[in-house]
């Protein structure tokens, strides 16, 4: 393993070298698949990796440099169309180019090529950093493979109290996985703050230990790996779970040495009793290790 002093700047390296790799090829492939392999990072967890080093989401991010690249064009090549400048920054359209251009600065592409505005123009690449302090009380766990019976949740997260009660309705009627004497996990397969609504996914697990009977609730079964896990707790509601996670990302990953494993993060929720308010709610967060 390396050691503290070697790890961020280890880190820093990787993602210097995606941000240079997005600045050369603007008008080439820039999707997580890509750009999360160049420095060899989990597609699982690139999106939060990414918004937690650089202050933003890779998305916002990769239009940003696009759009700067184009006003730096518009403003300095004599003759260069919004066309021309939409295509050299890898807009699929100048409508949606335009329509990109005027939310960030605020007017037209055809505008600004004629009367640029470079006091707007700096204020819109500000990348912002969160500024939230976390004393993280990380530990290192090998968490054992378990078996467990899922429910998929399909849509948008606030809508996931619906399944979470169908999943509730199933485990009272199977008697499978009761509350009492199993464990109950979240796995989620995509970011809510980076997936569009109706493309979110998340499986509410129990934990089992026979085969999930026939339902008509669409529970499955489903095993999560076995492996070492860093783990951190979050106190509070769910909602705010984003604030805890982060940070992991951010502060803790850079500086430990340790590489994420090819599987997306999970939750163990500790405060199952529906009594629990929420600001004492309990949620064990485990971030797959290689």
């Amino acid at each position: 393993m390396q050691t503290d002093a070697v790890a961020p700047a280890a880190y820093t390296r990787r993602f210097d070298a995606i941000l240079a790799y997005i600045d050369a090829n603007l008008d080439g492939d820039l999707s997580v698949e890509t750009l999360s392999g160049i420095a060899h990072f989990s597609k699982f967890h690139f999106h939060r990796q990414f918004a937690a080093y650089v202050g933003v989401p890779v998305a916002r991010y990769v239009q940003l440099m696009r759009l700067r690249l184009a006003a730096r064009r518009l403003a300095s090549r004599t003759g260069c169309s919004v066309l021309d400048a939409a295509l050299d920054a890898g807009f699929d359209s100048p409508e949606a180019f335009s329509r990109a251009f005027k939310r960030v600065f605020g007017i037209a592409p055809s505008s600004f090529r004629r009367h640029p505005n470079w006091q707007v123009w700096s204020a819109s690449f500000v990348i912002p950093h969160l500024s939230r302090e976390l004393t993280m009380q990380v530990r290192i766990v090998v968490f054992p493979e378990t078996r467990v019976a899922a429910l998929e949740h399909r849509g948008a997260i606030g809508h996931i109290n619906a399944s979470v009660r169908k999943f509730i309705d199933w485990r009272m009627q199977s008697e499978q996985s009761p509350v009492s004497s199993s464990r109950t996990f979240g796995i989620p397969r995509s970011n809510p703050d980076t997936t569009p609504p109706d493309e979110f996914r998340f499986d509410i697990c129990g934990e089992i230990d026979e085969p999930v009977a026939p339902n008509a609730h669409g529970v499955r079964e489903l095993m999560i790996p076995g492996g070492r896990c860093a783990v951190v707790r979050h106190v509070g509601s769910t909602d705010h779970i984003g604030e805890t996670i982060y940070p992991i990302y951010r502060d803790w990953l850079p500086a430990s040495g340790e590489e994420l494993r090819d599987h997306p993060l999970f939750f163990h929720y500790l405060s199952v009793n529906p009594d629990t308010p929420q600001d004492r709610w309990q949620t064990d967060i485990y971030v797959p290790l290689a």
